[in-house]
């Protein structure tokens, strides 16, 4: 997958758990471990901003791309 997901990165620059970031932006424990994990297809913009506003973080702080073969 060329997109890598690095909120467990930003969770712990903030030293702040899932289950804290989960309940703050009001979505469940488990689709926030599924968008860690990068399983999901795609996530809403209104999600992503308030992931940042969280996290005060810009969303390439959160999303990393990686061509293939790299």
């Amino acid at each position: 997958m060329p997109l890598i997901v690095r909120l467990d990165v930003m969770l712990a620059r903030r030293k702040m758990t899932s289950r804290e970031l989960a309940a703050r932006i009001g979505i469940s424990e488990q689709n926030l471990s599924l968008l860690k994990s990068g399983k999901v297809r795609g996530v809403r913009f209104r999600t992503l901003e308030a992931i940042c506003a969280e996290l005060d973080c810009q969303p390439g702080d959160l999303l990393e791309f990686v061509p293939d073969g790299d």
